[in-house]
């Protein structure tokens, strides 16, 4: 595979990350390709402020599904404002400030942070083996 074509196979990948994230009527479909994009063993944490919350695939999948089906969040999506991907054989880190929009228990919102996916390469594609996000609040801001 060349490198654009690598690139264009990351991109795919984090483009469907975050397209999972958004309510509407196929969102068990997404969620269920979103646990396609990640390797079994791989570990998601959120730090956001806190101590961070370490997360396997499923354990991060289930609280977001029960979310973005459960009614009390409406029109939410999350979309890449700015990113880059660095590669180097079969490894590759993507980085990345993003945003995201709803509305929670009848109230609109709006949030940013900063995302970093680890992928390797593997017989099936590219897959995420980590990812870790902080969301922007008092005194962390998107440049």
């Amino acid at each position: 595979m060349s490198e654009g074509e690598d690139r264009a196979a990351i991109a795919d990948v984090v483009r469907a990350f975050f397209g999972a994230f958004a309510s509407g009527p196929d969102v068990t479909d997404r969620l269920d390709r979103l646990r396609d994009l990640f390797l079994p063993g791989a570990v998601i944490i959120r730090t956001c402020g806190d101590e961070p919350l370490l997360y396997d695939v499923d354990g991060f999948i289930a609280p977001r599904a029960a979310l973005l089906t459960g009614g009390a969040l409406t029109d939410f999506r999350e979309w890449e404002l700015e990113g880059r991907t660095d590669l180097f054989g079969d490894v590759a880190a993507h980085v990345c400030t993003y945003a995201k929009s709803g509305v929670q228990d009848g109230t609109p919102f709006e949030a940013a942070g900063f995302k970093s996916l680890q992928l390797v390469r593997t017989s099936a594609g590219w897959r995420i083996s980590a990812a870790a996000w902080d969301d922007e609040r008092a005194g962390v801001s998107l440049p």
